[in-house]
């Protein structure tokens, strides 16, 4: 439910593909995300694409989780079972916070979709330096079901009763909080 007594404020997003055969110009779930992201208003901050390669990974998310442009990264790819599939070893150590109900709604929804076929997905979620972090599957289907059910709606502040918007002045509270 959306309250239109608050304004809409947009948050910079940075999108992930993680794919040894991918580039920009065949990146079809690259291009659901970023096509949602700004249809909703939203900026899209930076986009890459890096080889299944946990370190790759974990650098990038890294590296950006400290551009204070960017609130939210979203990575596509990665999340299966396959040898290459290491998006979530890459990322839930670097984790400050997990975000379980993210891969429990995930898949609830993914559920209704492709049945028990969702089970082969390791979507996940976190924070990592006071940014959201959502390791999404490598589809274009399951991209849309994460944002059209999901994310659009917790990276909206006129959601109510609440959001990931209004949160994320606080993500950074422990940091503070040890600094004193």
């Amino acid at each position: 439910m959306a309250s239109e007594a608050r304004p809409f404020i947009p948050v910079g997003i940075a999108v992930l593909t993680v794919s040894d055969t991918r580039t920009l110009a065949d990146d079809r779930s690259g291009d659901t995300l970023a096509e949602r992201i700004g249809k909703a208003g939203h900026t899209l901050a930076a986009r890459d694409i890096v080889p299944d390669d946990w370190e790759k990974i974990r650098d990038k998310v890294l590296f950006w989780s400290r551009d204070p442009d960017i609130d939210v990264i979203i990575t596509t790819g990665g999340t299966g079972f396959t040898g290459r599939d290491v998006t979530p070893e890459a990322l839930e150590p670097i984790f400050d916070k997990r975000m379980d109900g993210f891969s429990e709604v995930f898949h609830r929804i993914s559920y209704d979709k492709i049945g028990t076929s969702t089970i082969q997905s390791r979507a996940t979620g976190g924070v990592v330096n006071a940014t959201f972090v959502f390791v999404l599957p490598g589809s274009p289907g399951a991209c849309r079901d994460a944002w059209d059910h999901i994310l659009q709606f917790q990276l909206d502040y006129r959601h109510m009763p609440c959001n990931f918007v209004e949160i994320m002045p606080r993500l950074s509270e422990h940091l503070k909080r040890g600094a004193g």
